[in-house]
């Protein structure tokens, strides 16, 4: 029921897929400090991380037999390649991935040895109010790096999964999977964030245990997003729902591995609906950078690691924007972008703005690029300090 509350909120508030090609992919390597790399139709929702080595490891959805259900690819780019390698698919059990809502795409993260892990809302049977049941989903590629392991259900006893979870890793093996869910919660006032834990990159893991000390609630369908930093400081972003009011962007730090967390208000929000928004979190220079969304704005700031400081939030030119990612190059400079215009069942354009190491506008923003119905973008930075979109 919740979930159909949900979806009927994200009409009100906000308003197929196209060729089944795969991802080749089209790549613009102009004199521009932000380069384009498009990928073909019908691949969507992309997300890159990139390696020790200057790789980029980028991951997709596709669609499969029947509309916003299908599968989850991952390619990668070597530096200086212009072209991909073939896409190995993630999922193990076929069209056990969806693709309604961009708040439930799956996320990728690099961990120890280089090795990628990726989690996602999974597919099951349905349930009594007609919709699949969904389980957080997690898989890691081999050793080989010629395949994903068999998917498995971390959930053990937090069920109740709807906005779509995060994945977090150090370099040491530690590897967070964090989601939110109802748990035997009467609605999502009751809400919560968990985190499960593997500290043997990601061969176990622990059961999931509840993560914001306060019972702030979570807002059901908006994504989190969880990073562990270069000093492995694990941070998670996600919406409350306090009094089903207050749907603040709340920040969780954690200093001891997933042990416990400090909490911090970043933005009040004030709404009696769900918004159906996502987050982002990369390191840079100057700190851990924070991209969200608010009243229909993109706004970032930057948190100091030493002290939990966080600067005022800053929005980004134009109206009507969701689906934030941010991206840092080693000589400081970040880059943000977002959508404009996307909403439910339907497609917008993508933006972007070059910050510098303190988080002031470079340029005035950019505009260019069509996203699809249910797309997003993201990004990553090249050695040389050039940034590189992929949509």
């Amino acid at each position: 029921m919740r979930y159909i509350i949900c979806l009927l909120a994200s009409i009100l508030l906000l308003g197929v897929l196209g060729p089944s090609s795969h991802a080749t992919t089209a790549f613009d390597a102009g004199a521009s400090p932000v380069a384009l790399w498009q990928l073909p139709g019908g691949a969507i929702q992309p997300q890159a991380v990139v390696d020790s080595k200057g790789t980029v490891h980028v991951i997709y959805f596709k669609a499969g037999r029947s509309e916003g259900v299908g599968n989850l690819y991952y390619i990668h780019r070597a530096p200086g390649d212009t072209t991909a390698s073939a896409p190995i698919r993630v999922n193990s059990l076929e069209d056990s991935a969806g693709s309604v809502g961009t708040v439930r795409t799956a996320h990728v993260a690099v961990g120890q040895h280089d090795r990628m892990h990726v989690v996602w809302n999974g597919l099951g049977k349905k349930g009594t109010n007609g919709f699949q049941e969904g389980y957080q989903a997690y898989a890691r590629l081999n050793e080989s790096g010629t395949a994903f392991e068999p998917q498995r259900n971390l959930i053990v006893w937090a069920t109740g999964l709807d906005g779509g979870g995060s994945v977090a890793a150090d370099r040491v093996g530690n590897i967070y999977v964090v989601w939110h869910a109802m748990a035997n919660a009467k609605d999502e006032t009751g809400r919560a964030v968990f985190v499960a834990h593997s500290t043997d990159n990601g061969q176990t893991f622990s059961k999931e245990k509840q993560a914001n000390p306060e019972p702030t609630g979570a807002c059901g369908c908006c994504g989190l997003r969880a990073f562990a930093d270069s000093k492995g400081v694990l941070y998670i972003l996600y919406r409350a729902a306090t009094n089903g009011i207050n749907r603040d962007t709340t920040l969780l730090v954690s200093r001891d591995r997933g042990q416990t967390f400090a909490e911090k208000r970043l933005h009040r929000w004030s709404i009696n609906a769900c918004p159906m928004s996502t987050y982002a979190l990369a390191e840079s220079t100057g700190g851990v950078v924070a991209a969200w969304e608010t009243t229909g704005r993109v706004y970032s700031a930057t948190i100091d690691p030493t002290d939990l400081s966080v600067t005022s939030p800053t929005p980004v030119p134009g109206t009507d924007q969701k689906n934030p990612f941010v991206v840092a190059a080693a000589n400081g400079q970040t880059l943000l972008i977002w959508t404009e215009g996307t909403g439910w069942q339907r497609g917008g354009s993508l933006a972007w703005q070059l910050l510098d190491k303190n988080g002031a506008p470079v340029s005035s923003g950019a505009r260019a690029g069509a996203i699809p119905v249910w797309g997003l973008a993201t990004a990553y930075a090249e050695p040389n300090g050039k940034f590189v979109i992929i949509y």
